[in-house]
């Protein structure tokens, strides 16, 4: 393709075409694209890296990824949490954000591509999918993070999962909306899941709040709003983003790390605040390989690259950031607060 980069007149650069065609050269011909070459796959990350793909036109390796979820999920509507080669691990569960996260991926590549049929094809697994999940729902609203193997369920509900489940949710209704369906039960499921994460924070698993991905991801996902959501991002600025640098994965230790910068970017940009969010992208777009993988983190001060595995989706993150900013693509408003939201009413405008 082309060269795609991303940049304002004096912003950061993202080479969208190098950092994808890394991305293309981990993806396997089953679709299945791992964390690295030879690394393990989930059905999350999995996920994510087929929106960069979509980003930047590679509609049919994104189509594929999509392929290979349908391929791999089971009757239940799940996915396992680890694959090598397409076989799970024999330790892994049935994560529900893991399961979740497919919705996310197919709106995002029908409002980038309006490829209706491939939705279409793909609705039985966004259903089962959903289901899977409002069968994790507990009755105060918060959904349940894993199944394990022997079918039990672990009744820990995490914050950061949850909030992604949200925005699942939204998409899922969005779907729906877009081949003529009402869903109302994934409504009330996701309106319950939204006040538990709002007004239930004792409902969560409170050791998680060392992670940068607790304070974010209520706003990424759209729970928080307005001046919640500044308020919520100001609060805990301190205790993760180191300036010039960015964001600490976690609160209490000497790294940052680039996907957890570029989802802070993305959630502020989301919440209006486009400049900081470009300030903040321009700390992270320089850790970058020349292959086009960019780093997973780096230790601070002293820089040194924190891990040597070389994973897709630190760069897939980069691209979805960058794509907000500076709208590489159609779908670069998808994360905005409101918007999908308005796509879905528009939709179902149209269902008698």
């Amino acid at each position: 393709m082309e060269k795609v980069i991303a940049q304002s007149m004096d912003g950061p650069v993202v080479d969208v075409a190098l950092v994808t065609e890394y991305i293309l050269a981990v993806q396997k011909k089953s679709g299945e694209i791992p964390w690295s070459k030879g690394g393990q796959t989930d059905n999350w990350d999995h996920v994510e890296n087929a929106m960069a793909l979509t980003i930047a036109g590679h509609y049919e390796a994104a189509r594929n990824a999509y392929q290979w979820s349908a391929d791999t999920q089971m009757r239940d509507g799940s996915w396992w949490s680890c694959y090598r080669n397409g076989v799970p691990e024999k330790k892994a569960h049935k994560d529900s954000n893991m399961t979740a996260y497919i919705a996310v991926g197919l709106l995002h590549y029908y409002i980038a591509s309006n490829d209706a049929a491939f939705l279409r094809r793909m609705w039985g697994t966004v259903s089962r999918a959903m289901n899977f999940i409002l069968e994790m729902q507990a009755n105060e609203g918060e959904i349940y993070w894993a199944k394990r193997a022997d079918h039990t369920i672990d009744r820990k509900a995490l914050l950061t999962g949850s909030c992604s489940i949200y925005l699942s949710l939204t998409c899922a209704l969005g779907i729906a909306s877009v081949l003529g369906y009402r869903k109302p039960e994934w409504k009330e499921a996701r309106e319950r899941l939204g006040r538990a994460i709002a007004l239930k924070p004792h409902r969560f698993d409170q050791t998680k709040s060392r992670y940068a991905m607790d304070w974010y991801y209520p706003v990424l996902s759209g729970v928080f709003r307005g001046e919640d959501a500044n308020r919520r991002i100001e609060r805990m600025w301190d205790q993760f983003v180191i300036p010039d640098w960015g964001v600490r994965c976690v609160s209490d230790q000497p790294w940052v790390t680039i996907g957890e910068t570029a989802e802070l970017c993305i959630s502020l940009a989301a919440a209006g605040r486009t400049a900081l969010s470009e300030t903040v992208l321009g700390w992270i777009s320089n850790k970058i390989y020349e292959d086009g993988a960019f780093w997973t983190g780096v230790t601070v001060p002293d820089k040194i690259i924190y891990t040597e595995e070389k994973t897709t989706w630190s760069g897939a993150s980069v691209i979805l950031a960058a794509d907000m900013i500076y709208a590489v693509s159609s779908a670069s408003r998808f994360f905005r607060h409101g918007y999908l939201d308005a796509f879905s009413d528009r939709h179902l405008q149209r269902i008698k």
